[in-house]
């Protein structure tokens, strides 16, 4: 996904940071709450004093998750206090403003991670923390007892994806296997940004995972291509984006999706076809403020207005209600969302609002992020070709950049291996086998024999190379039966292979005696 830029941090620029409250200059920071606030904005600090940064206290920047709007609560309890319901605000995982909300900046000066929509960094060699990234981002780590119960419930093995915990995190799944168990439906949304002629191995993976959910308990699957998004962010044309989406729309058909239970739509063609689309999307652009959004995604003064907006349209898709044609006109079915965990901002603004729009909050499921060939330190990006194995690349195309670009966690000669051992923890080709060998018998045997310095690097990359050339080699041959025909077929809005019957008419009338 495209960039912010360095220049737009969340806390705006030196001027906005000068007139903070009401156009009044702030104190020093050792005189952080004081007098000079006005009433409103001194119990305001009051509830948020344990968790700010003192040189960082911005109102501006507030944003919190799911239903709690700070502002409201202020507004409800005035100064006297803080009640009992109340008391949560104070936790530290409900505010995450000076880890959660970064300035953009050089990740190595911070020693932190940096996750957003547009731009993912670590300044560790072994990548991304996740566990620290479930604390800053306030999600549900997935545990033994989830999948046991998913094992139970379907009567099948969990995916070797949700086994090895590449998907990590949730945001109410539990309420997802209730409705399941319950008999109750749900859906399916994920989707693309379509910013490259074809979607890389990364891509991939949350799309195979995708497939094996919707096999698995049967339900139906809307995917969005936000050729939108890319048209805003990218020097594209209106007509280039759109025509980047149709060919990623072709990638993800190859993934084997089940036709009569798969809609994929692209915003620019779609929304003007959709009223009930378009009305979810304005609900939540007036229930969303200017100084959340940009609080969310940091967005600067020197961004368009289109940008300010785009979230109400990614979070549009959560709604059952955006498509009639599937559900009925039904609100009452939730979604669940699989999707890597840098797409987690969006969702987090939408389960706000979506109680206050009467829809139930999208359930979400996180992935972890495959990294760039060349190192874990980011993640596998379609704008570099060198850190990217394309869907449409070749066999002996996949093998140089193996053997090239892969970063190794190998010894510097070979005695230096044979005597300290391979470090998987570092190693790209042993973490891409962990996202794509099935077998956790033969990957282990592998863990074993590279970190003993037993398995050299280069066998270690031939085993990746095999299993990548078979995977994108079975992928190039299906996409080659997508044709334009095929493409219509999954993109016309139409009822799926699902019955939902209408929702009760809501009509007054006598109360019935007890």
């Amino acid at each position: 996904m495209s960039h912010v830029g360095s220049d737009v941090g969340v806390r705006g620029s030196k001027e906005q940071e000068e007139t903070r409250v009401h156009g009044e200059k702030p104190a020093p920071a050792e005189a952080w709450v004081g007098d000079h606030l006005p009433s409103h904005t001194r119990c305001f600090a009051k509830l948020t004093r344990p968790l700010l940064r003192l040189k960082e206290y911005n109102q501006t920047d507030i944003f919190l998750e799911d239903d709690i709007n700070i502002s409201e609560k202020i507004g409800k309890i005035g100064c006297s206090g803080i009640s009992e319901q109340d008391k949560d605000l104070e936790k530290v995982e409900s505010l995450k403003l000076s880890e959660e909300i970064q300035a953009s900046g050089d990740v190595a000066d911070t020693g932190e991670d940096f996750v957003s929509p547009w731009e993912v960094h670590s300044s560790s060699e072994a990548g991304i923390d996740y566990d620290k990234l479930i604390k800053r981002f306030g999600s549900s780590k997935i545990d033994d007892e989830l999948t046991e119960r998913m094992e139970k419930l379907t009567g099948k093995p969990v995916h070797h994806l949700l086994r090895r915990r590449k998907f990590f995190s949730q945001r109410d799944m539990k309420m997802i296997l209730d409705m399941y168990e319950k008999q109750k439906p749900f859906y399916l949304y994920t989707g693309r940004g379509p910013s490259s002629e074809a979607m890389h191995l990364g891509h991939l993976i949350p799309f195979i995972f995708t497939k094996w959910l919707q096999e698995t308990f049967d339900v139906p699957l809307v995917i969005q291509l936000t050729d939108d998004e890319k048209f805003l962010w990218k020097d594209l044309t209106i007509e280039e984006a759109r025509r980047l989406a149709i060919e990623n729309a072709k990638d993800i058909i190859a993934c084997g999706f089940d036709v009569e239970k798969t809609f994929i739509f692209n915003d620019f063609d779609h929304i003007s076809k959709s009223p009930a689309f378009y009305r979810n999307m304005v609900q939540v652009q007036k229930l969303v403020t200017y100084n959340q959004v940009k609080g969310i995604f940091g967005f600067g003064d020197s961004d368009c207005i289109g940008k300010i907006s785009f979230p109400s349209i990614q979070a549009s898709p959560s709604f059952s209600s955006s498509f009639p044609e599937i559900f009925n006109g039904r609100k009452d079915i939730p979604c669940l969302i699989p999707c890597a965990i840098d797409q987690d901002p969006y969702f987090r603004m939408t389960r706000d609002v979506a109680p206050r729009m009467g829809h139930i909050k999208p359930a979400l499921i996180h992935s972890t992020f495959i990294p760039s060939l060349t190192g874990a330190q980011s993640k596998m990006s379609a704008s570099d070709s060198n850190s990217s194995i394309y869907l449409t690349d070749t066999d002996k195309q996949i093998k140089t950049k193996i053997n090239k670009y892969a970063f190794s966690g190998g010894g510097a000669t070979v005695e230096e291996h044979k005597e300290k051992g391979g470090n998987c923890d570092v190693d790209v080709s042993y973490q891409y086998l962990t996202f794509l060998m099935e077998d956790d018998d033969k990957l282990e045997e592998i863990r074993k024999t590279y970190t003993s310095g037993e398995l050299l690097t280069g066998f270690l990359k031939k085993e990746l190379i095999d299993i990548v050339q078979k995977i994108v080699g079975e992928h190039r041959e299906r996409r080659k039966t997508v044709t334009d025909e095929v493409v219509a077929q999954y993109m016309t809005p139409r009822k799926l292979k699902f019955d939902y019957p209408s929702p009760p008419v809501q009509t007054p009338g006598k109360k019935k005696k007890k």
